[in-house]
């Protein structure tokens, strides 16, 4: 089992705890379509940034 060596001092703990205040998801605009999607993601469409890259239901 895992032991701690060391206590975390309270600033540290907080730096760690940092992204958990994070409030809005960072959003991407695909330069394409014009769609919003979460950034490093594929967009609804199937475009990664500027390219089709999943083939949708809407292509034949």
């Amino acid at each position: 089992m895992a032991v701690q060596q060391n206590k975390k001092s309270p600033s540290k703990r907080g730096m760690h705890r940092a992204h958990d205040f994070l409030n809005n998801p960072p959003l991407a605009t695909e330069p394409t379509t014009g769609e919003v999607h979460l950034r490093h993601h594929i967009s609804p469409n199937g475009f990664y940034r500027g390219k089709k890259v999943v083939r949708t239901k809407g292509d034949q």
